[in-house]
């Protein structure tokens, strides 16, 4: 460790790490951004000394929260696409969007008060989300199951708006019709 650069962690260590946000992600949710994080650790799996070896602060928890869930949803971008056709992985990857969003919005104020600190929980997810789209929308065009007319970011911006309107659990089936419609207009009629 002598060149600054971090020890990568053990598989006993990393798998503690993943139940955490995976619990936490779950409690957050359920029970809103105070829920107790001894709750989280017995949720988990783990001691509370272990959640707190990983996440010293409730800050750097939904911070780690936030950033995780964001990197399973553009990881899951490449993984559907090797399952399904691309359209139906488009869509798949989009009710993904809409658990990530819901997830997100019961962090809100928590991220907002993350980044008045100083610190930045966003870093770079939205161009990584735009990649995601990006590859699914190649995808889908690659096998003409998609208009060429609309951009990715013409469909990020759907995406966003739909969650801006339909982001509480209780709009699933709202915002589910307005992913359909969306996603409708964009497949080509033969």
């Amino acid at each position: 460790m002598t060149d600054g650069t971090l020890r990568p962690l053990r598989a006993d260590a990393r798998r503690n790490r993943e139940k955490i946000l995976t619990a936490a992600v779950r409690i957050f949710t359920t029970e809103g951004l105070d829920a107790h994080l001894e709750h989280i650790a017995k949720e988990a799996g783990v001691g509370s000394a272990t959640l707190y070896r990983n996440f010293p602060t409730r800050e750097a928890l939904i911070e780690a929260v936030y950033r995780n869930e964001v990197a399973h949803l553009c990881n899951a971008a490449p993984a559907l696409l090797s399952q399904k056709p691309p359209a139906e992985a488009l869509r798949a990857w989009t009710r993904l969007f809409l658990d990530y969003v819901t997830a997100k919005y019961g962090m809100i104020d928590a991220l907002r008060a993350i980044t008045a600190t100083g610190s930045n929980p966003y870093g770079h997810s939205r161009e990584m989300i735009q990649a995601a789209i990006t590859s699914l929308m190649d995808a889908c065009t690659a096998a003409g199951a998609i208009r060429t007319d609309i951009q990715p970011t013409d469909i990020g911006a759907a995406l966003e708006g739909i969650a801006l309107t339909s982001a509480g659990a209780e709009y699933r089936q709202q915002a589910e019709r307005l992913l359909d419609l969306t996603l409708d207009g964009l497949t080509v009629r033969p």
